[in-house]
């Protein structure tokens, strides 16, 4: 969003260049040696291991961490990657607090976990460091598979489906490939361009070919796809954003969080981003928590977060909600926004407190405002221009199985399709498990 005349309290260089620098650093500093073999020294290496069951990719956890115990972080990099090809962005951005960690008998026993992430960043890092792929393709099945959206299931789906010996054509409406891992996530949690060196890695198993700017619906039609390829996977995520509704929506300073997130990704310098001074961001899962951390980290001197339920249904974990209050957020629970005030430009938010009536929720007709001058909406994307012929569940694509939709040869994972929780991990292991029933359909 760039900044205009009806949007004056959004301006760029908020801060200098160096405090910039510092704010958008690593949010984990990663890893050396020793920390790594301390690190590793704690874990149990459980026989019936409760991390392995909370990992969405079913990673063996112990296996890797004993390997870099025995100071083979090589070996322990190929456990993780047979089961999750993007363990490095993963590593980085999952929510391991509430998902290996928070099943970690350390955690149970001391409220203190093996520090899983971090030592799966140190893994992935030391093998993708030395410019290795550990695996390579089989021979040649002749098959050719279309893989739609280049973003974690997508990637999974194509690099499984590659090593398996098919040639895959992977589609992506944008301009580069990554999907939310390039465009969506916060500067902070993958810094140095990450992304793009991981997805420039997983292509190194041959086999794939990255086609960008190439959106289903304008440039790509399903039913040429299904006549011109053996399969077709749809991982293309959720490109529409849900409306406020709420009065006044449209005035200038208004805009979807997951653009303001992409604009900051793709930003070569930092102080050249508009900011507003006092930001309010609507809505409580990720999306947001990262909208609300970089406006603050950019130079906001107020940020609020409004979430229309109370704290513990808030789907960002409570470790980024305490990472956000850290770093200045402000958060205002049980509350909806009724109207976007201002002349042409924001101004301020008006909100009214809200009550649960069973599984409803309803105002209380109790109202207070919150100034503003720029308002960043992360309630949720939507599904836009699915195929015909796809049926469609809660506003995505209908799968059974390991992806399979309602049209034969096609199936769909990751955030696009129903089911399962809208993380990274889950997306891989949607896109990995897709691949398997693809080659195992191709090959019967």
């Amino acid at each position: 969003m760039t900044n205009s005349p009806f949007t004056p309290g959004i301006v760029p260089a908020r801060l200098d260049a160096a405090t910039l620098a510092e704010n958008f650093a690593d949010l984990h500093a990663p890893l050396d040696d020793h920390e790594a073999l301390v690190a590793a020294d704690r874990c149990y290496f459980c026989h019936d291991a409760p991390c392995i069951t909370a990992c969405p990719t079913s990673i063996d956890i112990p296996l890797f961490i004993r390997q870099i115990a025995t100071g083979t972080p090589e070996a322990a990099a190929r456990t993780i990657f047979d089961q999750n090809i993007l363990g490095g962005m993963c590593a980085r951005v999952c929510p391991t607090e509430t998902l290996c960690e928070e099943a970690c008998v350390r955690e149970a026993a001391e409220g203190k976990p093996v520090e899983i992430g971090r030592l799966q960043r140190y893994a992935t890092d030391t093998l993708m460091a030395a410019g290795v792929h550990p695996f390579t393709r089989a021979a040649p099945t002749g098959k050719r598979v279309a893989v739609v959206g280049a973003g974690p299931a997508g990637l999974a789906c194509a690099h499984r489906l590659a090593m398996k010996g098919h040639d895959v054509d992977l589609y992506d409406a944008k301009e580069k490939g990554g999907g939310l891992n390039e465009y969506g996530i916060a500067s902070y949690k993958a810094v140095g361009g990450f992304a793009q060196a991981e997805l420039d890695w997983l292509l190194q198993i041959g086999g794939i070919a990255l086609h960008t700017g190439k959106a289903l619906g304008r440039d790509l039609a399903l039913d040429g796809l299904r006549a011109e390829y053996d399969a077709v996977f749809l991982g293309m995520g959720l490109a529409g954003v849900n409306a406020l509704r709420a009065e006044g929506e449209e005035r200038a300073g208004v805009q979807d969080a997951v653009g303001f997130i992409a604009e900051l990704r793709q930003a070569s310098d930092l102080a050249a981003l508009p900011v507003g001074r006092n930001v309010v961001v609507i809505g409580g899962g990720m999306t947001a928590i990262d909208a609300a951390v970089q406006s603050k980290l950019l130079g906001a001197e107020s940020v609020t977060v409004l979430y229309r339920r109370g704290r513990d249904a808030m789907p960002a974990s409570r470790y980024e909600q305490d990472l956000a209050a850290s770093k200045g957020v402000r958060f205002v629970f049980n509350a909806m926004p009724v109207a976007i005030l201002g002349n042409g430009a924001v101004t301020g938010v008006r909100v009214e407190y809200t009550r649960s009536e069973g599984r409803s929720l309803v105002g209380t007709g109790e109202t207070f405002d919150i100034p503003a001058d720029q308002v960043l909406k992360a309630i949720g994307q939507t599904l836009e221009g699915a195929p015909g012929g796809l049926v469609i569940a809660g506003g995505k694509i209908a799968v059974t199985g390991a992806g399979r939709t309602t049209l034969a040869g096609v199936w769909a994972g990751g955030d696009c399709a129903a089911g399962g929780e809208d993380l990274t991990v889950t997306a891989v292991a949607e896109g990995r498990d897709a691949a398997e029933d693809i080659h195992a359909t191709l090959m019967a």
